[in-house]
């Protein structure tokens, strides 16, 4: 509903190797620098407010368009499993339970198995994929 059978077919007709975010903006500017001549649109400085507006708005998704472009390099990803693993055999390592030979007092039986470090494990391990 934002554009009509014609616009649609110049916009898809319309042959880019990137994204054509930008088209619409394009056809935007040229119909407000229309209306200010026809007189619908009646000072300067209102259409200077809006077409400052609109490339505002044209700015931000050409950053977003370069986030999308620009892929994570392989590196980061790297650092990062090694870091989860990490954290993970340290909390192994670093959650174990009281040795009863030594006679720690209120601490008769202390056997367990680290469900919070394994669900926490199953997170990180999750997110780490996603």
């Amino acid at each position: 509903g934002f554009m009509t059978r014609y616009e649609r077919k110049l916009f898809d007709d319309l042959r880019s190797p990137h994204l054509k975010y930008w088209v619409p903006f394009v056809w935007f500017g040229n119909l407000a620098s229309k209306a200010r001549k026809e007189g619908r649109i009646r000072d300067s400085v209102d259409l200077q407010t809006l077409m400052n507006e609109m490339n505002k708005y044209r700015s931000w998704c050409s950053l977003l368009f370069g986030y999308d472009w620009v892929g994570i390099p392989l590196v980061y990803t790297q650092v990062v499993t090694l870091a989860v693993y990490t954290f993970f055999f340290a909390c192994l390592i670093g959650r174990q339970f009281l040795d009863t030979d030594q006679g720690y007092q209120g601490h008769d039986l202390d056997l367990y198995i680290p469900i919070f470090t394994l669900l926490q494990f199953f997170f990180y391990a999750g997110w780490l994929k996603v």
